[in-house]
């Protein structure tokens, strides 16, 4: 799948080949290495959270050599004694969490010089402590160092579990392992959300058992927003999304929703290969399922998009002004801004070398519903959500997809109705209820839901954070 298709939820135009950091230690940091693996950062850097007494940093966690992954801390700004914990990854895969940062949900948002930035007032640091923004897998965003060892979700995860290790052992972070851990992901997040999460849990269960030392990871919410979980189900919705996308109509012509039927339906089609790939033995899934996301990305997805923008049916994908706008690219670019945050690489926005490599294992066709519904029935709170204007991970397909999953509320789920939610006085989302599992399709969003509806997405991200099902406010 070219870059520009990434799941990750952002325009990936910008893509740069891999940058070598310098290799000096920027001016200002504190660092707590010891032999290849510890955090290095910079404190308080007066960069995009400007709020007065608000704590922030920014840098590198060593996990190896020759392996740094970038993070950006921000403390919260109400009770950073006690607020919660939380995650936010962007997916790709190769895509940087800047962008969930800069457009979407961090402090702050970037003017239209590109120089400059203004104060987010829908920040999810108002009620949580980071949010930390990683950069994964290696060769990421500001993150740098060897790719060989990641080319799926699977091998990314160990990876993942090392960061966090690193974190939880230092001094600076210690102090958040017993805070709820809220792990907040988008698209490609379908993927890595179950695995990574499922990840921490095995190893906390060898941790347990006293089979490993080490620190627990203990994730008490997962959040995915427009998330790409199920490949068979989410290109079927493909088809039935271009065909009619509820509220908004068909997308495309009657001859390109015959051709699209066809080739996810007709024999050796895209439903065929998916299947194929699903059956495949270890040796012969790469290949396979390479074969499969190959296929039904041609004669699927870009079809059924066509020249509308794929992240919000609303938009065309060649315009000029698709929102939201790319001025933190501009803004990360400069090299004071570096300098003052402690990056050592040049911003890439989505890493070409890093998503072939996942290509390469067709990691893209895999089903991540068995992860995903064995958390679901282990009782963690858990929100499936999804702007409805987006194609990318369209909002059918995800609700297809959770309806699909073997769990102990699948019945209760396929029966709960929808129920209208309204936030600030206006009709926000539809929402279902089953215990601590919800789904919300947000109206008048795309991909990036806390992009285009900031104050809906910060008001469901509190309920989520304070344990609530979702409900009017």
């Amino acid at each position: 799948m070219p870059a520009t298709y990434a799941r990750s939820g952002e325009n990936s135009d910008t893509a740069q080949s891999l940058s070598q950091p310098g290799s000096a230690l920027r001016k200002g940091f504190q660092s707590s290495i010891v032999e290849d693996v510890g955090i290095r950062y910079v404190r308080d850097s007066g960069v995009c959270e400007t709020t007065p007494g608000v704590g922030q940093m920014s840098g590198y966690i060593d996990i190896g050599t020759n392996m740094s992954m970038w993070f950006w801390f921000f403390e919260s700004r109400d009770s950073p004694e006690t607020a919660p914990f939380t995650l936010w990854l962007n997916g790709g895969p190769g895509c940087s969490s800047m962008i969930g940062l800069f457009q979407e949900n961090g402090p702050c948002l970037v003017n239209e010089d590109g120089n400059s930035t203004y104060i987010n007032p829908y920040s999810w640091n108002n009620i949580s402590n980071a949010v930390i923004y990683i950069d994964q897998p290696i060769g990421t965003g500001f993150s740098y160092g060897s790719t060989d060892a990641v080319n799926s979700t699977f091998s990314a995860a160990p990876f993942f579990w090392k960061a966090f290790q690193v974190l939880f052992e230092s001094e600076e972070f210690s102090k958040f392992e017993s805070r709820e851990f809220i792990f907040a992901t988008e698209s490609y997040g379908g993927h890595y959300g179950p695995a990574f999460v499922s990840y921490f849990d095995e190893q906390n269960a060898l941790i347990a058992s006293g089979e490993l030392t080490a620190e627990p990871v203990s994730v008490t919410a997962l959040m995915i927003n427009n998330g790409w979980y199920d490949p068979l189900i989410q290109n079927k919705a493909y088809v039935d999304f271009a065909t009619n996308a509820p509220g908004y109509g068909p997308l495309q012509t009657p001859d390109v929703l015959s051709k699209l039927n066809e080739s996810y339906y007709a024999t050796g089609g895209c439903r065929d290969q998916e299947l194929a790939c699903y059956a495949a033995s270890e040796e012969e899934a790469n290949e396979v399922c390479g074969t499969a996301d190959d296929y039904c990305i041609e004669n699927v997805f870009v079809p059924a998009v066509g020249n509308l923008s794929s992240y919000d049916l609303r938009q065309n994908a060649s315009s000029d002004n698709v929102f939201p706008p790319e001025y933190y690219a501009d803004y990360l670019s400069q090299d004071h801004i570096l300098d003052a945050i402690g990056a050592e690489s040049a911003f890439v926005e989505c890493s070409d070398p890093v998503y072939y490599e996942f290509v390469e294992t067709g990691d893209d066709a895999r089903t991540l519903l068995p992860s995903l519904a064995q958390l679901a029935d282990s009782g963690m709170r858990m929100l499936i959500w999804a702007g409805d204007t987006d194609i990318n991970c369209n909002w059918l397909g995800g609700h297809d997809s959770v309806l699909a999953m073997n769990w102990q509320g699948a019945s209760a789920l396929k029966e709960a109705p929808f129920v209208n939610v309204t936030i600030g006085g206006r009709d926000a989302a539809a929402v279902q209820n089953v215990g601590n599992f919800s789904f919300a399709r947000v109206y008048e969003a795309g991909h990036e839901v806390p992009a285009f509806q900031p104050e809906v997405a910060f008001e469901i991200f509190k309920q989520v954070v304070q344990g609530e099902q979702l409900h009017s406010v």
